[in-house]
């Protein structure tokens, strides 16, 4: 679903802000809300998310509010109404960590940055 602004700002050139949506929600357990970028806005603007994919946690009750940040040259307007982030619904899975003196061996080890589908 498209987020939209509830307030009016303006982003300058390299500036960021949390700009506020009104939205409140209460996401059921076992599920997150990932905020995501508007592809319009980057290539149109350079506006997009500081932090993409924002994760909303299904005990957070505030409002959602969405990090912009403003790659462009000029600055940047938002209005009240304006879609300014997408938000998707994911299921979670909390994972059960132990810990190992030993790890097992895999192809790749311990390559890391830019060292899969090298050979």
């Amino acid at each position: 679903m498209d987020l939209r602004a509830s307030e009016k700002t303006v982003l300058q050139p390299g500036e960021y802000k949390a700009v506020g949506t009104g939205l409140h929600l209460e996401i059921p357990e076992g599920f997150e809300g990932q905020v995501r970028p508007r592809s319009g806005l980057a290539l149109k603007h350079g506006v997009t998310l500081l932090n993409a994919p924002g994760t909303i946690d299904s005990d957070y009750r505030g409002e959602v509010r969405v990090i912009l940040i403003n790659h462009g040259k000029q600055p940047f307007a938002i209005e009240p109404g304006d879609r300014i982030a997408q938000l998707v619904f994911a299921r979670t899975t909390r994972a059960n960590l132990a810990e190992q003196q030993n790890l097992s061996d895999t192809d790749r080890a311990e390559g890391g940055f830019g060292s899969t589908g090298v050979k």
